[in-house]
């Protein structure tokens, strides 16, 4: 039977991290690693620059539809550019 101590000790070195004692295996592992790395990394770049090009692209097929080109002009509406000026520069005399 456990005792206290014993238990929690068989408790935390149940999960404790234990490198193999082969070298080969510790080699084999080590590379594991660095593949399983460099995948998550490569991927990783991959799905980034597809989601840039699949933004770019849908902004530029939504500004190519047929609605977003304008609307027809009114005859009634006069277009300029405008410009506010302070009331001072208005009132002074010429």
């Amino acid at each position: 039977m456990f005792t206290r101590a014993s238990a929690v000790h068989h408790f935390r070195t149940l999960f404790a991290p234990r490198k193999p004692r082969n070298p080969l295996v510790r080699i084999a592992v080590g590379l594991l690693g660095l593949a399983i790395l460099a995948a998550m990394v490569f991927v990783g770049v991959f799905v980034g620059a597809a989601m840039i090009l699949i933004g770019l692209a849908w902004k530029l097929l939504a500004s190519r539809k047929p609605g977003s080109v304008g609307r027809a002009a009114d005859p009634n509406v006069v277009e300029g550019e405008y410009r506010v000026v302070r009331k001072s520069a208005l009132s002074s005399p010429r």
